[in-house]
């Protein structure tokens, strides 16, 4: 039988365009997909479902529902760290998908049924970056259907990407991903975002709005580094002032003094919080990767924080399938 291996990068998501009921779309997503680090999964055709992650199980148990499958043998071969800002849930998700999916030669329809995966139910971004990869605007949602409610899960469709970039290969992201609390998920989250929307200023919105249209947009299309770094520093701010009373600051701890220390090396731009966190991340390039990278340590050891510090470059494609059996292996760049 084929065995299929699935392995995807993890994401950043800089913020959302508008979590204000006054205007016509919610959410939003702004996100950049990442080459590292990276979850992978293995999947193989079985009778039952069968795999030692718990969690694997329950999106093995949904994916082979959706596709009307006996059956799934999985294996968590490498892992992202969960609730940190880094999209682990929809990249799990979706590889599981994907590879199960695949080991029965199946179309995996990856933004059909990312919904009822529960996945892409405020941000598209995850979804575009296992797609495609790159830098990623989605859509938002239409406000009329979320109140401060949220659909029903699956009852939801992805928002689509309004614009993507392949960001220039010699950029480097920082991704710090400090020992610390994780961030909100779950319920947790969607008692958060309530109170957050309930709130939120429109006008921040519209702020964000000309940010994006006027700075990050072109500064992604012609992959001027230091333009795109202000404006994604600029709509995190923004974003953050969203969350103030959600987090207890523009950032949450310990973010904020992370984002505070790299926000003073001058090799960095565009420093910030990734999603709840507690993951900051920068930009710069591959000369200056190294600083970046010292920079980082000495601000976790100047905090007294232990943690992980990556380098690494845009994803350049979405997530990757390689297939194995009858003595032979293929790899191909897209999953659907």
């Amino acid at each position: 039988m084929p065995s299929v291996t699935v392995s995807a990068g993890a994401r950043l998501h800089v913020g959302f365009q508008n979590l204000s009921l006054a205007r016509r779309r919610l959410y939003g997503g702004i996100g950049i997909g990442l080459e590292e680090p990276r979850v992978t999964v293995s999947a193989h055709p079985a009778d039952e479902i069968s795999t030692d992650d718990p969690l694997v199980h329950e999106y093995a148990t949904r994916a082979t529902e959706i596709l009307a499958i006996p059956g799934v043998e999985v294996s968590l071969d490498e892992r992202l760290p969960r609730h940190v800002g880094l999209g682990s849930g929809t990249q799990l998700a979706l590889s599981v998908l994907a590879a199960t999916a695949r080991a029965y030669d199946v179309d995996p329809r990856i933004r059909e049924y990312a919904p009822a995966m529960g996945r892409g139910g405020r941000s598209g971004v995850g979804v575009g970056t296992f797609e495609d990869g790159g830098f990623v605007v989605d859509a938002g949602h239409p406000t009329t259907r979320f109140t401060t409610e949220p659909p029903a899960e699956g009852d939801w469709t992805v928002p689509p990407v309004v614009s993507r970039h392949a960001l220039p290969p010699e950029w480097r992201f920082l991704v710090v991903v400090p020992d610390a609390e994780p961030g909100r998920s779950g319920e947790g989250e969607d008692e958060s975002m309530r109170a957050v929307v309930e709130r939120a200023d429109p006008a921040v919105a519209d702020e964000i709005a000309g940010v994006v249209t006027r700075k990050l947009l072109p500064a992604a299309a012609e992959g001027r580094l230091d333009e795109f770094g202000d404006a994604v520093a600029e709509i995190g701010h923004k974003n953050g002032s969203w969350y103030t009373d959600a987090q207890g600051g523009i950032f949450r701890p310990p973010a904020g003094k992370l984002v505070e220390s790299l926000e003073s090396c001058h090799v960095l731009s565009g420093v910030g919080q990734s999603s709840w966190g507690p993951v900051v991340y920068g930009v710069t390039d591959g000369n200056h990767a190294d600083e970046a990278a010292t920079a980082a340590e000495d601000a976790l050891d100047e905090h007294d924080l232990d943690g992980r510090v990556v380098l690494s470059s845009a994803a350049i494609d979405g997530a990757r399938v390689r297939t194995e059996g009858h003595g032979k292996a293929t790899t191909e760049a897209r999953t659907d």
